[in-house]
């Protein structure tokens, strides 16, 4: 946006709002013809040496320096939800956590540490829910010694752009290092919408992951551990819809077309897992996989559902847009510096 630069400033936030949500305006090139501004939405995570950083709702932290700015003011500290069910992030991080549950875990504080022997980062990161108990670079220490016993990389994950979210953690950690390797966002959605589709294939459920479900499931090396947490959870259903051998594989193997899982806890649905052969995408089997799971959770008595979409993932992204999802929050995970799983002793 171009605006004169007669106007007069207005600029409502000072170092006193770190911690708020803040809408700025600034200078990108003062003293041009004609000056040019652009905006900044996100939560003021510091004030230091006249340079404001600011966290936006994807995670990413803009430096603003103090001089530039024209106008400024604190916002709600998340935005009203359009669509979908009201739900703060301290409750869907709960219920996530349950979904994806690690074999291991203990309590630092209002931290939780997961570990899972490295199956999958969620299930081998810190959950930090509140105070850990400990200055902050104390905690750390610990996570780190935590997780250097089991030979992991310490991570810490962590969510922005939602109520009650951790931009602050988030830049605090940068501040100290620690590298931001994935970012995702946790979608929500009403149950009911999905369970009505019309199937268009037979969909088996199931308690357990069966052979032939894993047979179609991409993640490598799931062992043991990994049938741990894919079977763990308040109630768990597994959804396969038989036909889609993989090339290569022979007649006859029974590999399912699609497979989806899905974990029931209290009013919530979680979808994960959801996957279809190559040759059988853009046929609606998500969308069959999915509406099978629906109504089976709207039978244990859930109305609402979430999932996790990575952020490049059009395909999916569409399919669930479709369905009455929408974004609530990103997550991140933060590796410790140079952590190649022996930290500190």
């Amino acid at each position: 946006m171009e605006i004169s630069a007669a106007g007069r400033p207005d600029v409502r936030v000072t170092a006193a709002d770190v911690g708020k949500r803040v809408s700025v305006r600034c200078f990108t090139e003062p003293g041009a013809a004609r000056e040019k501004f652009t905006d900044t939405v996100g939560v003021l995570t510091s004030w230091d040496e006249n340079v404001l950083l600011i966290t936006q709702k994807n995670g990413v932290s803009v430096r603003v320096p103090a001089s530039s700015l024209v106008a400024g003011k604190v916002v709600p500290a998340a935005p009203a939800r359009r669509r979908g069910p009201a739900a703060s992030y301290r409750e869907l991080a709960g219920v996530s956590s349950r979904a994806w549950p690690p074999v291991e875990s203990e309590r630092l504080g209002d931290w939780e540490l997961r570990a899972a022997s490295g199956f999958t980062r969620r299930a081998n990161s810190v959950l930090p829910l509140g105070d850990p108990g400990l200055p902050l670079d104390e905690a750390l220490t610990a996570v780190r010694r935590w997780y250097a016993r089991r030979g992991l990389p310490a991570y810490v994950q962590t969510a922005t752009g939602g109520e009650g979210t951790q931009e602050t953690l988030c830049a605090e950690l940068e501040r100290r290092g620690w590298v931001r390797e994935v970012s995702a966002e946790v979608w929500t959605g009403a149950l009911a919408p999905v369970a009505d589709r019309s199937p268009g294939a037979a969909v088996r459920l199931s308690r357990t992951a069966d052979a032939a479900w894993l047979a179609r499931y991409q993640r490598k090396g799931v062992g043991e551990v990994a049938l741990r947490v894919l079977g763990g959870g308040p109630s768990v259903w597994f959804a396969s819809v038989p036909g889609g051998d993989a090339p290569g594989a022979g007649a006859g193997t029974g590999v399912p077309a699609a497979i989806g899982r899905c974990v029931v806890d209290g009013r919530w649905a979680s979808f994960a897992a959801v996957e279809v052969a190559p040759e059988r995408r853009r046929q609606g089997l998500a969308g069959d996989v999915m509406a099978a799971l629906a109504g089976r959770a709207l039978e244990e008595g859930a109305s609402a559902a979430w999932l996790q979409v990575e952020t490049d993932n059009t395909g999916a992204r569409a399919l669930y847009t479709g369905m009455g999802f929408a974004a609530h929050h990103a997550y991140h995970h933060y590796r410790a510096p140079d952590d190649d799983g022996t930290g500190p002793a």
